[in-house]
C-alpha cells in the first residue's frame, strides 16, 4: 500500500504577518499501515523539536491501494533552528512540500 505521511508545520516566532505554515508529504510502499496513536520517527525529524510525530488520522482509499496518515502538527514558538532550515532537513530526507490545491485533488 501507498503511505502518504502528511506533516503541517507552522512558525509564530515573528508577526502573522511574516509567520510561514507549511505542509510536508513523505510516500513509501509499505505493508504495515499506521493507525491512530502510533508514533512515526524519521531521519528528516530533528531531535531538538520531536523524537516522532503521533498519528491523528488516517484517511483509506482502497480502491487507489493507498493511505493518507496525519501527523500531530507542529507549531514552532521556540524556534532553536528556523522554520526554513528544518523543512531543508525534512527534504534531504524524502520529504516534500504540497499544496492546498495538491491535497484538494486527491
Amino acid at each position: 500500500m501507498k503511505i502518504n505521511l502528511m506533516l503541517f508545520l507552522s512558525s509564530s516566532k515573528d508577526n502573522r504577518e511574516s509567520a510561514r505554515q507549511e505542509t510536508m508529504m513523505k510516500t513509501f510502499e509499505s505493508t504495515i499501515r499506521p493507525v491512530k496513536g502510533d508514533i512515526i520517527d524519521d531521519p528528516g525529524f530533528d531531535p531538538g523539536f520531536h523524537n516522532g510525530y503521533e498519528v491523528v488520522k488516517v484517511t483509506i482509499n482502497y480502491a487507489q491501494n493507498e493511505c493518507f496518515v496525519s501527523l500531530l502538527p507542529l507549531v514552532l514558538e521556540l524556534e532553536k533552528i528556523k522554520l526554513e532550515t528544518y523543512i531543508e532537513k525534512l527534504e534531504a530526507n524524502g520529504w516534500r512540500a504540497v499544496t492546498k490545491e495538491e491535497l484538494v485533488s486527491r
